[in-house]
């Protein structure tokens, strides 16, 4: 029993302590509420004063919006006016410029454009002189280069012939010798006949080389197969042309090799031949298409050599000329100075004769006066002490002191080898 009733006291108490938290919670809500109104009337009634202000306010600027829109209405009537009236006025200055500056401009334009129209009028005419001058040179031109075609067709012609390519070559080799300054029947001898076990030969040129050595040149070169590339119409015709030039000149440098010029020449000579190809174009044909020519000539005793290197060849030849005349005019003078010093020697002696004849001469004439004086004046005074004359004393007779200058020797640097002590001669 007991036991019930605690519980139903505990139970009665848990219930009124609900209902008591529930009554607080409610009463709190409903506060919170209230607070929560009052607030949001206390709101609306600021918004209600903010709303009328926001009214006025826009009364205010309705209306100031409206006086604005007069202002500018009436600012942009006054802007289009003045706008207008200023078009009116540029409109008017621009017309009455552009009639001053087009008439200015007319004005220059006739003074300026006059001159300039004798000058280009001037020019014209200037032109057609100067065409009709081309047209004439043209003409000319085309005639020459006919003429020019016509020479050139004639001269390839001609020096397929071979006696006309030979002269050619000896005219090239002329022109080379003398450009290389040599002196012809001097420095060379053109076309000289030389006998062989062969017979008889005529080479194109011999060289004199000093010492009485020669050097002979060959100019006879064949030259169709190069006029043949020159003429040819396409590549391959003219490389097989070049190539048959380079082969001609190869065979004819083995049939000139064998002819053995070095051997009919007097004298010892090199054993070697000139082969002068007279172009340089003709001698870089043949390299074009065989580099081996060189070496080949040279092992059959042949100098492969065109202008330049004939020129540089025969310059150096003359060179040595001048070389051997300079140690035969050195030869030359030191012969006149040996016999000029022997000569100059004997005079000498001849001389050195006279002063010793001198030096003979003095002593006699001193032992003359010596023994005029002893044994002659003395009496011849005696008798004037006797007054036997009254003429003049006779003067007394002077020997001669000085003595005739001995040559002194000379060194190579000018001075005296022996130091001997000469008497002094009278001025």
């Amino acid at each position: 029993m007991p036991l019930s009733l605690s519980l139903l006291l505990i139970a009665g108490a848990a219930a009124v302590a609900a209902a008591v938290t529930y009554l607080v919670t409610r009463a709190m809500e409903a506060k919170g509420r209230a607070e929560e109104r009052a607030e949001a009337a206390a709101e609306r009634v600021g918004a209600a004063a903010e709303l009328a202000g926001a009214r006025r306010d826009n009364e205010w600027l309705r209306q100031e919006v409206e006086r604005q829109h007069a202002s500018a209405g009436a600012a942009q009537a006054a802007a289009e006016k003045t706008v207008a009236t200023m078009r009116e006025t540029f409109q008017s200055l621009a017309a009455e410029a552009l009639h001053t500056n087009r008439n200015a401009f007319f004005d220059l334009a006739r003074t300026a454009v006059q001159p300039l129209s004798d000058t280009v009028k001037q020019v014209h005419d200037r032109l057609g002189v100067v065409e009709k001058e081309r047209s004439a040179s043209f003409a000319q031109l085309n005639e020459q280069l006919t003429a020019l075609g016509t020479t050139t067709n004639t001269l390839s012609r001609a020096l397929r012939t071979p006696s006309v390519r030979g002269r050619w070559g000896e005219m090239q080799l002329r022109r080379v010798v003398e450009l290389a300054g040599m002196l012809h029947r001097c420095d060379f001898e053109e076309q000289p006949g030389l006998w062989s076990d062969a017979g008889r030969q005529r080479p194109d040129l011999i060289v004199r080389l000093p010492l009485g050595k020669s050097i002979v040149v060959d100019s006879k070169v064949p030259l169709e197969a190069f006029l043949d590339a020159q003429e040819a119409t396409d590549d391959d015709t003219r490389t097989e042309r070049l190539q048959a030039h380079s082969r001609r000149v190869r065979e004819h440098m083995e049939k000139l090799g064998s002819k053995a010029y070095w051997e009919s020449i007097d004298g010892e000579s090199p054993e070697m031949v000139v082969m002068f190809l007279p172009g340089e174009t003709l001698f870089s044909a043949a390299l074009q298409y065989d580099l081996s020519l060189i070496e080949h000539g040279l092992k059959n005793r042949v100098l492969l050599a065109s202008p330049i290197t004939l020129i540089a060849l025969l310059t150096t030849v003359a060179h040595t000329w001048r070389q051997e005349v300079l140690a035969e005019n050195y030869k030359e003078v030191a012969r006149l100075g040996k016999e000029f010093y022997d000569r100059l020697a004997r005079f000498t002696e001849h001389f050195d004769d006279v002063r010793a004849k001198l030096d003979g001469a003095v002593q006699s004439y001193n032992k003359a006066v010596g023994s005029l004086e002893s044994r002659v004046l003395v009496s011849a005074r005696r008798l004037r002490e006797l007054d036997v004359t009254s003429s003049p004393e006779l003067p007394f007779a002077e020997p001669v002191a000085t003595t005739a200058r001995a040559l002194t020797p000379v060194g190579v640097a000018g001075l005296a080898e022996e130091a001997v002590p000469q008497p002094d001669l009278p001025e």
